[in-house]
């Protein structure tokens, strides 16, 4: 697997392998921070700040292969968030396919504070449910902190339709000890159940969870057992999403690796329900995220 220097100053490099597959994944290393991005997806794989845990969880078994969905980082969900059933009720993928085609580097930056990286993603007739034209900006800032946008421009002659989510996994001690509390104060409906639920306070995250929460305030989640806070604030989101497998659930998903649902939580910045873009109009969606211990 081949590696190559893009980029280099006195804060850090930039460079990129190019795995057997020929998917590429571009590698930072920061005086502040390490991170990885994969541009088969957009996706973010990693982000460790000095002296702390990796933020992001990636299983040891997912495959880097097109076709293939990466299970970890930060998948994007676009143009459609969970199933998208056609009119003869076939599903046409899950959460769409942003996280299934290769994106461009546009540009990067490196400066003492942060490592900043624009990707693209455009096509057109690129899905029979979803066929217009379009373009995807993804700018993401890594440093002490963490920033995402995606900037989503429709290149067609008519109102589009979307939803979204950025996906994140985020690497913890173990679901049983960690809280994510602020999101008591929000109704949710509940997937696994299928019912529509009022305000309720989760004893801790462990599995199987599978929620969408109406709220869009800052959340915190806490790991009691790493003594770390994950502070999560989303721009033009209107929902959060709770998921993790559970243990009956993941060991038949042959891309979490055994007792891998132990390793995180995804508390998802989504629009779950779909939302209009004119024609060329755009509509941005971001989050930032800080880490830190108590």
């Amino acid at each position: 697997m081949p590696t190559s220097s893009l980029s280099s100053n006195a804060f850090g490099s930039i460079s990129q392998k190019n795995l057997d597959n020929g998917i590429v994944v571009i590698h930072i290393e920061h005086s502040l921070f390490t991170a990885s991005v994969s541009l088969y997806g957009g996706q973010v794989l990693s982000w460790q700040p000095k002296g702390q845990e990796d933020v992001f969880w990636l299983s040891d078994t997912t495959k880097f292969e097109h076709g293939c969905a990466i299970r970890g980082g930060i998948p994007i969900c676009w143009p459609w968030f969970g199933p998208n059933i056609d009119d003869d009720g076939n599903n046409g993928g899950n959460h769409g396919f942003a996280r299934t085609n290769t994106w461009q580097l546009m540009s990067r930056e490196i400066t003492e504070q942060d490592v900043k990286i624009v990707l693209e993603f455009s096509s057109e007739n690129e899905h029979y449910l979803w066929p217009e034209k379009f373009k995807l900006e993804q700018t993401l800032i890594f440093s002490e902190t963490f920033s995402q946008q995606l900037r989503i421009t429709n290149l067609s002659s008519k109102t589009v339709k979307f939803s979204s989510a950025l996906h994140s996994y985020f690497s913890v001690s173990d679901p049983k000890y960690v809280h994510t509390k602020q999101l008591a104060k929000a109704n949710f409906d509940d997937k696994i159940t299928g019912k529509k639920q009022q305000k309720d306070q989760l004893v801790n995250n462990l599995g199987p969870i599978d929620r969408i929460y109406y709220i869009s305030d800052k959340q915190t989640i806490i790991d009691e057992k790493l003594r770390k806070k994950i502070v999560i604030e989303s721009t033009n989101c209107q929902q959060w999403v709770l998921w993790n497998p559970g243990h009956e659930i993941a060991k038949n998903m042959r891309d979490i690796h055994p007792k891998g649902e132990n390793e995180f939580i995804c508390l998802e910045a989504a629009n779950t329900q779909w939302r209009s873009i004119d024609a060329g109009k755009s509509n941005t969606i971001s989050q930032k995220i800080i880490v830190s211990k108590i």
